[in-house]
């Protein structure tokens, strides 16, 4: 038998501070993997085991952990609900093939399980829900039932619900059976199904009309009014799972390990096992279609879906076998790269834990070392197969920070320990800006970049700070003007002499723009070169605040030369002289970058974006749908307004929407706003164009 059909890759999802990582934790504990249970409060949970997550009492990236239930092996995946991390998210799920949304019964149906469901249906996993802390007060099932079903539709289909006792506690009643349960230190208990008036009725019948949209003959049976057997209820359920027709709901409390043994057994019986849910399709050299068919007598192929820099062990690459084994020798050739990747240790992985692994099948998951090549969302394969799995698109990093390097000598450091980092996590960028100079580190939101100095302090020790960029102004001018500039200097020996008259004018081009009129050679040709020269350099500072001067033409006129004092130098500095005089009495003004921001949100804040881009002195081009049910408004807003539009969107879509801003010109700078430029340019001491 394959053995990929008793393995299945599950990832856990939802809102942050909904319990992904307690349920992980309580399934291990229920299936006797841990002999005590870890607290996130306390930070020993198998899956946040890194010190920041343990700092933070948060999951900050995706981690594995393999449970062990009957004779079937389940991957689950726990990624952090947090927004600044869903890269986690967007790594995870091309890896498995069912996605367990989990909702606490306290705060209901939040931002981030909409996001796992929307992204599972998207890519075709199968999806279960679980509502976690049924036992608090204040837990409302059928409340979160209704909004489940107002959001995602008529597939969520409740299978145990919760009912509370005359005495306080929580009983939970199996829908496929029939049968109620409580729970004393973990163990099940079986008991009078309580009266729950017409709701059970309406439960089942629910149900049942779910299963009976699975199957013709099912359906004929339940037009009929038959009752079905548990059994065709769950064969029912299966299909519909597997169909993405219906989400099954479940309901527990991990922390008193309530009805897990129920979610368990559901998750084995419902969610597709690795080759029940299929092959995959890649795509290879040619563009032609290639199916990896999940068993092991196949050619061998493997997707890596997350990459972790560990300054002591070096690479890990976390990977999912499509199809074939894995095993230490086989040589598989990166199909982005056309290379033959060199494979170092295999190792099965649970939380931090790593143990040695001969091999791995076709359906599971582990983890190679020292893989120099290969990035996340790479396919290795065998030779005689070479195809990739279409790359990943991961959420584009719109809050960018300067930085400054605390110790000196730690410059060299930070480019190299930052390129690790962003193998481990392709939602940060780095970039030197050419205009400004600065560093600039790239993320999702303040806190991702605050792991991110964090990470590079105790991985690999480089302490940094980070600051607001500097915005890359223009400078430009409005009139003509014309002006000269002499340059004679008498010393011992030769002297220096250089004489031009040159007009400058505005014009549309980025680059300066250089012409000669000049009659009877009262400036020689071979001189020509040395003034353009001159006025490049100049033009690299304006005479307002010592930005770059663009749309700029100047055209040499007229001037005189010295037999043998004339020089190259000398007409460099002419030229320079003439830029001086001109340029303040051609009215010289600022340019701003503004971008092209398209901010993609819920219909609701349409109107509050609109107000906002305004108020940033944006103007709004329009808005029209995007694919996903949200509304683009597109506008054009000055880049030195938006450094903390990121946490703005946020906020105001609760995590919804999502935005891209791209520089598309430069503007004149409101008058009213020259001399703050002006008098920040001073402190950076980047003044006017100054004698050289």
């Amino acid at each position: 038998m394959n053995q990929a059909n008793k393995i299945c890759n599950i990832l856990v999802a939802g809102h942050a501070g909904c319990g992904k990582t307690t349920l992980v934790e309580s399934l291990l504990y229920t299936t006797g993997a841990l002999e005590r249970m870890g607290r996130v409060e306390d930070g020993n949970t198998v899956c946040d085991f890194d010190p920041e997550e343990a700092k933070r009492h948060a999951s900050l990236s995706a981690a594995v952990a393999p449970v062990q239930y009957e004779d079937i092996k389940l991957n689950l995946i726990d990624v952090p609900g947090l927004f600044d991390f869903e890269v986690g998210m967007y790594e995870g799920l091309p890896a498995v093939e069912s996605v367990l949304i989990c909702v606490s019964g306290r705060s209901g149906v939040s931002v981030g399980a909409e996001k796992a469901y929307k992204m599972a249906e998207k890519q075709g996993k199968s999806r279960m829900i679980f509502i976690s802390k049924m036992d608090l007060e204040n837990a409302n099932f059928y409340k979160i039932l209704e909004d489940l079903k107002t959001r995602f539709g008529p597939s969520i289909c409740p299978c145990v619900v919760p009912v509370r006792l005359d005495d306080g506690t929580v009983a939970y009643v199996n829908l496929f059976s029939q049968k109620a349960f409580k729970y004393e230190g973990g163990k099940q208990i079986q008991i009078e199904l309580p009266n729950m008036g017409h709701r059970l009725e309406g439960l089942v019948e629910a149900m049942s009309e779910a299963v009976a949209e699975t199957d013709d003959a099912l359906m004929e049976k339940f037009f009929e009014g038959e009752p079905f057997t548990t059994e065709e209820i769950v064969e029912g359920m299966r299909l519909g799972v597997k169909n993405g027709i219906i989400t099954p709901v479940f309901c527990g409390s991990p922390v008193n390990l309530q009805a897990l043994d129920m979610l368990l057994l559901n998750m084995v019986r419902l969610l597709p096992s690795a080759e029940r849910a299929g092959g995959r399709t890649g795509v290879n050299a040619d563009g032609e279609e290639v199916e990896f068919k999940c068993d092991e007598a196949e050619p061998t192929a493997v997707y890596v879906y997350k990459t972790v820099a560990d300054p002591f062990v070096g690479k890990l690459s976390y990977v999912r076998v499509l199809s074939g084994k894995l095993t230490a020798s086989s040589t598989l050739v990166n199909a982005r790269t056309g290379e033959t990747e060199r494979l170092g240790k295999l190792l099965t992985v649970r939380g931090k834990k790593q143990t040695d692994a001969d091999m791995i099948p076709a359906g599971d998951m582990g983890a190679i070392t020292k893989l120099p090549a290969a990035q996340t969302g790479d396919t290795l394969c065998d030779p005689a197969r070479v195809a990739a799995l279409p790359a990943p698109a991961f959420p584009v990093p719109t809050l960018s920070m300067a930085v400054k390097v605390a110790k000196k000598g730690d410059e060299g450091k930070i480019g190299a320990a930052l390129a690790r980092l962003i193998e481990e996590d392709p939602t940060v960028r780095y970039r030197v800006d050419s205009e400004t100079g600065q560093q600039l580190l790239s993320g999702l939101g303040e806190q991702h970049l605050d792991v991110v100095v964090a990470k590079l302090k105790a991985k690999f020790g480089v302490e940094i700070t980070l600051e607001t960029p500097r915005v890359a102004y223009r400078e430009s001018i409005r009139k003509k003007c014309k002006a000269q500039g002499r340059h004679k200097k008498q010393t011992g020996g030769h002297g220096q002499f250089g004489d031009v008259w040159i007009e400058f004018e505005p014009c549309d081009s980025e680059e300066l723009v250089f012409e000669e009129k000049v009659f009877g050679g009262s400036v020689p040709k071979n001189y020509f070169p040395a003034v353009e020269k001159g006025l490049h350099q100049a033009s690299a500072h304006g005479v307002l605040a010592g930005y770059p001067v663009v749309g700029l033409k100047a055209t040499l006129l007229d001037g005189s030369y010295h037999p043998v004092d004339s020089s190259e130098m000398a007409f460099i500095m002419a030229a320079k002289l003439a830029y001086k005089a001109a340029l303040p009495q051609a009215g010289p003004i600022l340019l701003e970058p503004v971008g092209t921001l398209k901010a993609h949100v819920p219909g609701d804040n349409t109107g509050d974006i609109m107000g906002d881009v305004t108020k940033r002195r944006g103007r709004v081009l329009g808005m029209h749908p995007d694919e996903d049910g949200l509304q683009v408004v597109e506008a054009e807003v000055p880049m030195a307004e938006m450094q903390d539009f990121t946490t703005f969107m946020r906020q105001l879509t609760q995590g919804r929407g999502w935005f891209t801003l791209e520089f598309t010109r430069y503007e004149p700078l409101p008058s009213m706003l020259e001399g703050k430029v002006i008098e920040e340019a001073k402190k950076l001491g980047n003044g006017p164009a100054d004698d050289e």
